[in-house]
C-alpha cells in the first residue's frame, strides 16, 4: 500500500508540471507565439514575421475646384480632412504654376476644423495667369504628421485660360446714399480709421456678403477671410461694451461703440484671445482679439458688423460694412 501511494503521487506531480510549464512558456515549434500589442501577423502562412501597424495621420477626403477658370482671382476651392480622435488640423493651400513651378499662389488657412467642408480664402490681390495648374494641400497634425494632398484626393489639374471675347464689363454699383446722422466711409477715413485685420485677407464671395440668406435670417455682417490667428484691431476709438462667447453663431466676440456713433461687432475670435473686456476704453489700432473660426465657423475669419442705433439695441439696425472696409483698406 504504502509504493502504490508513493506511484500515485509521483504521477500526479508529472501530470501537474506540463500544464504548468505550459502557461509559463511559448510553444517552440508547431506555430508562432502570440503577437505583442501593436503588431499584425499575416492571415495565412503563419511564418510570416510581424508587421507594425501604420501611425494614425490626417487624410484629405475631398478637394474640389473648377477644372477651368478664366485669369484673375483664384477659383473657389474647398475641401475636407479627416483623422480619428482630431479636431483641428493645420492647413495651406498652394495654386502652383505647372510651367514654371512657381507658385501662383498660397493661403495659409492656419487650424481648421476636420470633418467639415472648408473653403479656401486666398489672399486679396492674388491672380493668375493663362496656364497649367495644380492644387494642392499641406496638412499636418498637432503631432506633426502629414497627409498627402492633390494627388492623395484625386484631384485634376486647373487650366486657366481667356475666353475668345471678353465680355462686356459690369457697371460699378452706386455708392448707397448717406444716411442723415451716419458717418460716412470718408469721414471715418478722416477720422483716423485703420483697417481691422492686420494681415493678408480677401472678402470671400457672395455668400459672405452682407445680406446673404442664412435660413430664417440674412447674414448681418460681411466676412473677412484670413489666416488664423490674425491680428483683429479696432478701427476707430471707443468704449468696449460687451464680450462674450456664442457657440452656435458668434463664437467669441467684442462690441465696441465708436467716437462717431456707430457700433462695431468683431465675431468668431480665436478661443483665449480676447484682449479687451468691457468698460474698456480704446483707440484705433488697438488690439481686440485674434480672427479664428470659433461658434458657426468653417473656416478662420472675422465676421464684422456694423450697427447703427447701437447694436442690438430696440430701433437699432444693421448696415453695410464693405464699403466701409473698402475705405479703410484704401
Amino acid at each position: 500500500m504504502k509504493r502504490n501511494a508513493v506511484l500515485l503521487a509521483a504521477a500526479t506531480l508529472l501530470w501537474a508540471v506540463p500544464a504548468t510549464a505550459a502557461r509559463a512558456e511559448p510553444a517552440l515549434t508547431g506555430g508562432a507565439a502570440a503577437p505583442a500589442a501593436g503588431t499584425a501577423v499575416a492571415s495565412s502562412g503563419g511564418s510570416a514575421p510581424p508587421k507594425a501597424l501604420s501611425p494614425r495621420a490626417p487624410m484629405v477626403a475631398r478637394l474640389s475646384f473648377p477644372a477651368t477658370a478664366l485669369p484673375g482671382a483664384p477659383p473657389p476651392v474647398s475641401f475636407e480632412v479627416t483623422e480619428a480622435g482630431v479636431a483641428t488640423i493645420n492647413v495651406t493651400a498652394t495654386i502652383r504654376n505647372l510651367q514654371s513651378g512657381r507658385a501662383g499662389s498660397i493661403a495659409a488657412l492656419g487650424w481648421v476644423h476636420t470633418e467639415r467642408l472648408i473653403r479656401v480664402g486666398w489672399p486679396r490681390g492674388a491672380r493668375l495667369t493663362a496656364g497649367t495648374y495644380s492644387v494642392s494641400l499641406s496638412v499636418r497634425d498637432h503631432q506633426g504628421r502629414r497627409a498627402g494632398s492633390a494627388a492623395a484626393a484625386g484631384t485634376r489639374h486647373l487650366t486657366v485660360s481667356a475666353p475668345a471675347s471678353q465680355p462686356a464689363p459690369i457697371p460699378a454699383a452706386a455708392a448707397p446714399a448717406p444716411v442723415a446722422g451716419v458717418a460716412t466711409p470718408a469721414q471715418t477715413v478722416a477720422d483716423g480709421a485703420v483697417f481691422p485685420v492686420a494681415g493678408p485677407h480677401n472678402f470671400g464671395g457672395p455668400e459672405d456678403r452682407y445680406g446673404a440668406p442664412r435660413g430664417n435670417h440674412i447674414h448681418e455682417g460681411q466676412d473677412v477671410l484670413t489666416a488664423e490667428g490674425t491680428p483683429v484691431l479696432a478701427p476707430l476709438g471707443g468704449t468696449i461694451t460687451w464680450t462674450s462667447y456664442q457657440a452656435e453663431g458668434a463664437g467669441y466676440y467684442a462690441v465696441e461703440h465708436t467716437s462717431v456713433g456707430l457700433d462695431f461687432m468683431f465675431a468668431h475670435c480665436m478661443a483665449g484671445s480676447l484682449a479687451v473686456s468691457a468698460g474698456e476704453t480704446v483707440g484705433a489700432g488697438t488690439l481686440l482679439c485674434h480672427a479664428g473660426q470659433t461658434g458657426d465657423a468653417t473656416a478662420p475669419h472675422l465676421h464684422l458688423e456694423i450697427w447703427v442705433g447701437g447694436w442690438q439695441a430696440p430701433g437699432g439696425h444693421s448696415i453695410d460694412p464693405l464699403p466701409y472696409l473698402e475705405a479703410w483698406e484704401r
